[in-house]
């Protein structure tokens, strides 16, 4: 698990302050990072086009010039000329090799993007946007320094964005590298030490980057155990049966114990799970919302809910009436999908927003929402899901577009309240019912329009 933020200007103005770097010397390592990582993976005499912006970010390119020089065949592009002091001293550095500007209009084999970096707070103007529409034409290897010019540190991007192959970010994880939206511009994202240890030189975030090695599996321990010690997951069987099935299977492979489905009439299900036309008495954990519809009266729903159990809610139970009680109780997890967190918003009296507007700015609605429910936990699907409790926050960045399937969603909350019936905290089972879900459609090795809700389910067996 890794720290994320939103701007590392304070942790930089640390360093000078606590460790006696200066701005120059963390620059220097900027510069030095990068080149560690074309020399490992560009062969010598590859060419490469800088093009650096009129700050520092600009300057780190400049100075990542001066040190591949003679190495590698170098042109760089500088369009607005240099502003800072560090950018005139990299420049100056630059030009004594005899390093002249080149302009963006030959194929090279990597292009490095130095334009603006994390600093960009105003919109593009002609002369970056024309560079960047050239720069994305071009064939090579595509390299962005610290950020991918055009993106906002909100994660938001302009009109016009470089598309990197690879990331190379100074310092720590920003935030903006995790919006949905980046997934598409970053590709893969590495972190430049800047003189100290990533260890020294942050300092604790409310944000965190999940990765795979944060998994913790169900794994049975006790050789002296049976199913009662592994609990019992009540699933609310709507109008849509097929996704009560889905989330019962999953929760089932899961590792709960039992799993019973609570229905109104007799339905036809696999043998494995149970049937129930009430909660049975041994219930670990409730799931409700996924196919519900109208099976369900508001009284029959109340009755079921008539316990303190832990819940995680998806779908349909967001539309419904007592959605709004639901909010009140302790041990709950909800799962929605942007549409359906718009809907949530909307009850809360938080914001009355559309899809497109939530997506722009899904950190702070989930912030939002999380401080108005410090005793929910939030799971915000998307490209890079969002798992938030109270003030401290969470991205799952390990989703793959195999994913975007209907039923993908049900196995989620299956996995979730599989991992509540067997006592873990909702925002525990919250980010491991997550990463289960996005490693095992990692492992889906055929194509990715193909991965059905049964194939996850599958590999959620040989995490």
């Amino acid at each position: 698990m890794q720290n994320l933020y939103l701007d590392v200007s304070t942790l930089d103005q640390r360093s000078v302050t606590k460790f006696a770097l200066s701005e120059e010397l963390m620059m220097e390592h900027a510069a030095l990072a990068m080149a560690h990582l074309i020399r490992s993976r560009f062969r010598l005499k590859s060419s490469l086009l800088i093009i650096c912006g009129s700050g520092n970010n600009g300057a780190d390119g400049l100075a990542l010039a001066r040190l591949l020089e003679g190495d590698y065949r170098i042109g760089i592009h500088i369009p607005f000329g240099a502003s800072s002091p560090l950018a005139h001293l990299q420049r100056e550095r630059a030009e004594a090799l005899g390093l002249k500007h080149a302009p963006i209009e030959e194929e090279y084999d990597v292009i490095v993007d130095a334009l603006f970096g994390s600093g960009l707070n105003r919109p593009l103007g002609p002369t970056a946007i024309e560079a960047l529409v050239l720069m994305n034409k071009m064939n090579g290897c595509k390299i962005a320094c610290d950020v991918p010019s055009g993106l906002y540190p909100d994660g938001t991007f302009d009109t016009h964005v470089f598309h990197a192959d690879i990331t190379v970010t100074m310092g720590s994880f920003k935030r903006s590298l995790f919006s949905d939206g980046a997934k598409e511009i970053c590709g893969e994202i590495l972190v430049a030490d800047l003189g100290v240890h990533r260890t020294r030189y942050e300092t604790p975030s409310a944000w965190h980057l999940l990765e795979a090695k944060d998994l913790s599996l169900p794994i049975r321990l006790k050789t002296s155990s049976h199913k009662g010690n592994f609990g019992h997951l009540a699933i609310v069987c709507g109008e849509k049966i097929g996704a009560s099935v889905i989330a019962g299977s999953a929760a089932l492979r899961f590792g709960t114990g039992l799993v019973s489905l609570i229905s109104n009439e007799n339905v036809a299900i696999p043998y494995e799970l149970m049937q129930s036309h009430t909660i049975p008495s041994t219930t670990a954990a409730i799931a409700l919302g996924m196919g519900l519809g109208v099976e369900f009266c508001d009284d029959e729903l109340s009755r079921l809910l008539d316990n303190t159990l832990p819940l995680v809610l998806d779908a349909d139970i967001f539309y419904h009436p007592m959605f709004g009680q639901l909010l009140k109780r302790e041990n709950i997890v909800l799962t929605p999908h942007p549409k359906e967190f718009t809907q949530i918003l909307h009850v809360c009296g938080i914001a009355d927003i559309d899809v497109t507007t939530l997506q722009n700015d899904r950190f702070t609605y989930a912030e939002q929402f999380c401080a108005a429910y410090p005793n929910a936990v939030l799971v915000l699907k998307g490209s890079n899901v969002i798992i938030g409790q109270g003030e401290q926050f969470f991205i799952n960045p390990l989703g793959t577009v195999s994913l975007a399937k209907g039923g993908s969603g049900d196995v989620l909350s299956g996995l979730i309240g599989a991992l509540l019936a067997q006592g873990n905290s909702p925002v525990d089972s919250a980010i491991q019912g997550s990463l289960a879900h996005t490693l095992a459609a990692r492992q889906f090795d055929k194509n990715n329009y193909a991965l059905t809700p049964f194939d996850l389910i599958e590999r959620i067996s040989s995490l």
